[in-house]
């Protein structure tokens, strides 16, 4: 079996040492080419190349941003019974869909598994999803006026008034408070924090207690069959269970999303501190069934579109992508073959 190993040599949970135990393994049963991603879209290069070449077996070494890289490469012409089957070994900081295929957070043991798997032939076809913004902007924020920022993401949204070509997601995509954040914790890696469930529930708290979307919420949500929802601060998109990760401990507002489904939605309006406690308690318990004055869930969607009256942070599995006034999903059924 011809296996290409894309390794993203500066995933967080892996050192050089461990990379190289693991391409060791699966160089003692498959025949690898093994190539370190070198700059942003490498991985994404490496994916489309595998599908040219006629790969029998792609395995992304690193976090959920190589992941979604691969994937986009492989499917940069469709979905198709030929391509490379995915395998995924876990290297970064939350491993979102590493977990969702029951890979063990270690990645020497998610290894020996996904070896074991192939050898009993265990693969399956996941759903995936593709989204596609408008109004975008992919102007810096960092150490700018949020003032002047918003400027230029106007400015730059009455420009780009067509959607961009699709993106595909693996686990989940989203646009509103969620990206803020996202977009928070980057600066911050950015300056040399690393990356840490703390860090996120620090960026999350300021980002609502300061900032005004949830004060004035500027998105709709658009259903086929259904009346637009309006005045939404928070949108997350799902295709799997948990939607994240703090630490060990799953974050769950869509308890229902499955690769065997189409896509959940978990939407958020106006509210208050208190209110936004109470529902982050029911995503985080042992049971999750967030409910109440101000959300909103929808469970196997085959598409649905975001509007907003002013720009956005988007976002695509974990990675801001800058801002947006629309976002368009689809849910793509059996998109891709993958070790299970």
């Amino acid at each position: 079996m011809r296996a290409l190993v894309v390794v993203n040599p500066a995933a967080t949970s892996t050192s050089s040492k461990m990379r190289d135990v693991l391409v060791g393994a699966l160089a003692s049963e498959l025949k690898l080419d093994v190539v370190e991603t070198s700059h942003r879209g490498h991985a994404r290069e490496l994916g489309a190349q595998a599908a040219a070449e006629g790969m029998d077996l792609v395995v992304s070494v690193g976090g959920d941003g190589t992941v979604n890289e691969v994937v986009n490469g492989l499917l940069a012409e469709g979905p198709s019974p030929h391509l490379p089957t995915l395998a995924v070994v876990p290297g970064g900081s939350t491993n979102v869909f590493s977990r969702a295929l029951g890979r063990s957070r270690d990645p020497v043991e998610a290894t020996a598994e996904i070896l074991a798997s192939l050898r009993a032939g265990r693969t399956r076809l996941v759903s995936l999803g593709t989204a596609s913004a408008t109004g975008t902007s992919t102007a810096p924020v960092s150490g700018t006026a949020p003032g002047a920022a918003e400027v230029v993401a106007a400015a730059d949204a009455a420009a780009h008034d067509r959607w961009t070509t699709p993106r595909w997601f693996v686990f989940a995509a989203g646009l509103g408070f969620d990206a803020e954040v996202i977009a928070r914790v980057e600066a911050r890696r950015a300056a040399g924090r690393r990356s840490t469930g703390p860090l996120y529930v620090k960026e999350a708290t300021a980002a609502f207690l300061l900032g005004r979307e949830r004060r004035r919420p500027a998105m709709s949500l658009h259903l086929p069959g259904e009346p637009d929802l309006d005045g939404l601060f928070l949108c997350l998109v799902s295709n799997v269970s948990p939607w994240t990760y703090l630490g060990a401990r799953p974050v769950n507002p869509s308890p229902e999303a499955s690769f065997d489904t189409g896509l959940d939605v978990f939407a958020m309006g106006r509210m208050g501190p208190l209110r936004m406690l109470h529902t982050l308690r029911q995503t985080l318990a042992r049971e999750p069934d967030a409910r109440g004055r101000g959300v909103h869930r929808r469970h196997d969607l085959g598409e649905l579109t975001l509007t907003a009256s002013r720009p956005q942070g988007w976002q695509v599995d974990g990675e801001h992508l800058g801002t947006a006034t629309g976002l368009r999903v689809q849910h793509v059924p059996a998109a891709l073959r993958v070790v299970a």
